[in-house]
């Protein structure tokens, strides 16, 4: 892939941070969505090392981390001929960059960002690093000339914070940033916790029966369903404000199995009443289909993701360096020069 060569697609930047493991949140969330944009856009797939190392990283662990991220992404659908996969650290202009938006960046607009507030606001150990992360997160997006950014909800707020930033820039200095659009996958934005659907799937959650690792054994990933919490009744009826755990599981089910919520509603509709019966619960047979899909798909999943090598796996991040450099070392310059430092 040539990237922004010979065509008129829009461009797409995104990442995921390699700290920790990837769970079915993150693959219907944004790997899937990310597969789907191939055909539509000029593709940037981002392993965001810097952005994981605002909490503390054993460096072995961030190592494996960051090629167990690309398999993730290859295991998924990326194709490295038609998207670019590369790792953050190894161009230096994001970090560049980000120093720069530092000084267009505002105090007031940092104690905005609601996901500082939640994880670090009050303790007295946060880094800076954590409260700055999200100007790091523009200068990645914006090194690119990117035209949409696909997240999750809780990321939308980072966005146009990035936006802000660019216009900011721009009124300043003169214009150098494309001014980005946020995407967000309206099925599947936001995966819940099985232990809880009021709280986001994550890999920090304190229980593994938050969340569903994409490395899991298939086996234990069925336990963890079949053991998911559920709502009162016995109605397989997707609301969101009023069933919100079984409105969980069907958008996983849903999104798994390619069938629409409708169909899984008619599919189910006259089953409740046998459900309040059956040894397993009241939503016992959904949840044991339910397994069968996650089973399936992890199954496939895993052979994809076991059937890349370190090797090609740090070859691909190599090329991919290579393919995004030019570009992000172009926008910087035009940044210099407008600020008159180059």
């Amino acid at each position: 892939m040539e990237l922004n060569k010979n065509n008129n697609k829009p461009t797409v930047f995104s990442g995921v941070q390699p700290s920790g493991v990837l769970h079915l949140g993150n693959y219907l969330g944004a790997l899937a969505q990310w597969v789907e944009m191939q055909n539509q856009f000029n593709c940037i797939f981002c392993v965001v090392d810097y952005h994981a190392i605002t909490v503390k990283q054993e460096a072995k662990n961030l190592s494996e981390n960051i090629l167990n991220v690309v398999k993730a992404y290859l295991a998924s659908g990326i194709n490295p001929e038609r998207s670019v996969i590369f790792q953050q650290s190894d161009i230096t202009a994001h970090t560049e960059l980000a120093w720069i938006l530092n000084c267009v960046a505002r105090m007031s607009d940092l104690n905005k960002m609601t996901q500082f507030k939640e994880k670090g606001l009050g303790k007295e150990s946060v880094g800076v690093g954590l409260f700055d992360y999200p100007v790091l997160m523009a200068a990645d997006i914006l090194l690119y000339n990117t035209d949409a950014v696909p997240v999750g909800e809780d990321q939308v707020q980072h966005v146009e914070l990035t936006r802000t930033l660019a216009k900011r820039f721009n009124n300043e200095y003169g214009n150098v940033f494309k001014i980005p659009e946020v995407t967000v996958r309206k099925q599947g934005a936001r995966i819940m916790g099985l232990d809880d659907p009021t709280k986001k799937m994550s890999k920090s959650a304190a229980s593994a029966a938050n969340y569903i690792s994409l490395l899991d054994r298939p086996e234990a990933a069925a336990k963890k369903i079949t053991r998911a919490v559920t709502d009162s009744g016995s109605e397989i009826k997707y609301d969101a404000k009023k069933k919100p755990a079984i409105a969980n599981l069907m958008t996983i089910y849903s999104l798994l199995s390619n069938t629409s919520i409708k169909e899984l509603e008619a599919k189910y509709e006259d089953k409740g009443p046998a459900y309040a019966k059956a040894s397993a619960g009241k939503y016992g047979d959904f949840k044991k289909d339910l397994a069968g899909v996650v089973v399936e798909f992890l199954n496939e999943f895993q052979i994809k993701y076991n059937s890349f090598s370190d090797k090609e796996v740090k070859q691909i991040l190599k090329d991919g360096a290579e393919k995004v450099r030019p570009i992000a070392e172009a926008t910087l310059k035009n940044v210099k020069n407008n600020l008159g430092i180059n």
